[in-house]
C-alpha cells in the first residue's frame, strides 16, 4: 500500500521518497542490540595500544512504537565508576551532536591541529576531562542529531523529546543494572538550557510514577544556557561594552535605541555595531597561564583556541570516515551524514521558550543545580544568566564572592536557597570548558563532590 501511494506522487519527488523507503527498510532490518558495544581502539588516537579509558557506543530505542534510535557514547569514570556519579550530557543547538562535547569541550579526547586536509585528523588525551571524576553518557538528542535517527517521518516537539531522554536513561539503566544506585545528573550547554531542565523534570515525573528502574536523580548542570526569551539584544550590547568592543558613546546611543526597540529610523545604523562583537572572544587574561604551561607534561598541540573556528570541519572529516564509523559501531545506511550541528533539524518543533518553570518545579524537589557562564560570552552573556537566576526569586544564602584555582581568582559565585549554584568563569566564552579547561574541571569536580567552589 505504501509503495502504491508513493507511485501516485509526482515523478520529481519519487527518487527521494523511494530512497526514504529503502533507508527505513534497511534500518528496520537491523537487529536492535540490547546493550552497547565496547570500543577498544579508535583510528588517529595519539596513544599506543587500547584506549586508556573505557568507551561504549550504541543505540537505545524509544518512543511509542520504539521507532526512534538514540545514539550514545558512554565513557566510564577514570576514578571509581562503580560509585562515581553519572552525567547524561546533551549538547545544544538544538541539533548539535554531543560527540562535540566529548572531543572539544569536557570529554577525554581533543582534536589536534591538523597538518593538512588529506590525512585523517588525530586526537590526543584531554588532561582536564570531566570523566576523570564522573562517568558520562554523551547522547545525540533530539532525534536527527548526530547518528540518532527515526524509522518513521513523525514530527516531535521538545516536550516529547524530553520524555525520549527520560525513557532513554531508564532503558540504559536496565541494560547497565550495575549503575542503578549511582548518583545521576543531566547536563548540557547553550540551547540545552531549555532541554536539560525539561529532561530532568521528565525523569523526575518517572520517579514519582515509580517507573522502573529507579533513576537516582540528584540534579542537573547548565552551561551558558539559553533560558528565557528576554530582549537578549540588551545583554549582547552590555557584554560587548564590558569587553571594550563598543565605545561608551556608542553604547549610550544603543541603550536609547533598545528602549524604543529600534523604532526610530536613526537607530538602524547602530545595529551594525553588533558586527564588532565576535562570537568567540579569545581572552588574554592578566595572570592567566599560557597554553603550554597549562598543559605541561601533555601534548600541548591538542589545545589550540583557533580550532574553535574549524572544529566542526575537523570532527566531520574524522567521524565520517568509514573506518572510524565501523570502530564506533555506527549503523550503515541509517540517518544522514554526521554533522556537528544540523540546523534546522528535521521533524523537531520548539514549543517551550522559557525553562524557568522547570527550574522552579525541580527546586521544589530539592534537586541540585550548577549554572555556569563564561564572562566573555556575548550571545548568552553572564549578565543574562545572572538576570534569570535571580528572577526565580529564591533567597541568596551565599552571596557574591570570588572562587580560586591555584590561589588565583578565576571567577565569582553565589548560591541560592533552592540548591542552585551560579558560577561565573573569568575570561571564558560560550564553550567554557574549551576556553578555560583547568578552571572548568575544578569547578565541576568541586561541585559534583559537594565541595565549595
Amino acid at each position: 500500500m505504501l509503495l502504491a501511494n508513493l507511485l501516485r506522487r509526482s515523478c520529481s519527488s519519487l527518487p527521494l521518497l523511494l530512497g526514504t523507503v529503502v533507508v527505513l527498510w534497511f534500518c528496520s532490518s537491523h537487529d536492535v542490540e540490547a546493550t552497547g558495544s565496547k570500543v577498544e581502539y579508535l583510528p588517529g588516537i595519539r596513544h599506543e595500544g587500547p584506549l586508556p579509558f573505557e568507551l561504549e557506543t550504541g543505540y537505545i530505542s524509544v518512543g511509542e512504537s520504539e521507532d526512534i534510535q538514540l545514539f550514545y557514547y558512554f565513557v566510564k569514570s577514570e576514578s571509581n565508576p562503580n560509585i562515581d556519579p553519572i552525567v547524561l550530557w546533551i549538547s545544544g543547538g538544538p541539533g548539535c551532536s554531543s560527540f562535540v562535547a566529548m572531543t572539544e569541550e569536557l570529554g577525554p579526547l581533543l582534536f589536534d591541529v591538523p597538518k593538512n586536509n588529506r590525512t585523517l585528523p588525530t586526537l590526543s588525551l584531554n588532561p582536564y576531562s570531566w570523566t576523570k571524576v564522573a562517568s558520562f553518557i554523551f547522547i545525540d538528542l533530539p532525534v536527527g542529531t548526530g547518528f540518532s535517527y527515526a524509522k518513521s517521518s513523525k514530527n516531535y516537539t521538545d516536550v516529547e523529546t524530553s520524555y525520549h531522554g527520560a525513557e532513554f536513561i531508564r532503558k540504559w539503566l536496565e541494560d547497565h543494572f550495575q549503575y542503578q544506585s549511582n548518583s545521576f545528573y543531566v547536563g548540557g550547554d547553550s540551547y540545552s538550557g531549555i532541554t536539560v531542565p525539561m529532561v530532568a523534570q521528565a525523569i523526575s515525573y518517572g520517579i514519582d510514577a515509580r517507573f522502573k528502574p529507579h533513576v537516582n536523580l540528584k540534579g542537573y548542570i547548565v552551561g551558558n544556557g539559553f533560558t528565557i526569551p528576554v530582549d537578549n539584544l540588551y545583554y549582547i550590547y552590555r557584554a560587548g561594552r564590558g569587553l571594550g568592543r563598543i565605545s561608551e558613546e556608542a553604547y549610550t546611543k544603543l541603550e536609547d535605541c533598545i528602549k524604543i526597540k529600534f523604532s526610530d529610523p536613526n537607530c538602524s545604523i547602530e545595529i551594525g555595531l553588533m558586527n564588532v562583537v565576535p562570537h568567540y572572544y579569545l581572552p588574554n587574561v592578566i595572570g592567566e597561564e599560557n597554553d603550554a604551561k597549562r598543559f605541561l607534561g601533555y601534548n600541548v598541540h591538542a589545545f589550540d583556541r583557533g580550532l574553535l573556528y574549524s572544529a566542526g570541519q575537523i570532527a566531520s572529516q574524522w567521524i565520517n570516515n568509514d573506518i572510524v564509523q565501523e570502530a564506533l559501531h555506527v549503523r550503515k545506511g541509517c540517518g544522514e551524514k554526521w554533522d556537528k550541528c544540523r540546523r534546522p533539524i528535521a521533524r523537531y518543533k520548539k514549543t517551550v521558550n522559557d525553562s524557568r518553570p522547570y527550574h522552579a518545579n525541580l527546586s521544589t524537589k530539592s534537586y541540585r543545580s550548577l549554572i555556569y557562564s563564561g564572562s566573555a560570552d556575548v550571545y548568552i552573556s553572564s549578565f543574562y544568566t545572572e538576570f534569570w537566576t535571580k528572577s526565580l526569586n529564591y533567597s541568596i544564602i551565599g552571596d557574591w564572592r570570588p572562587w580560586f584555582v591555584n590561589n588565583r581568582v578565576v571567577g565569582y559565585t553565589r548560591t541560592f536557597s533552592n540548591n542552585m549554584t551560579y558560577a561565573k568563569i573569568l575570561g571564558s566564552d560560550h564553550v567554557a570548558p574549551t576556553i578555560t579547561p583547568a578552571e572548568c574541571f575544578k569547578m565541576f569536580k568541586r561541585w559534583i563532590s559537594y565541595e565549595q567552589l
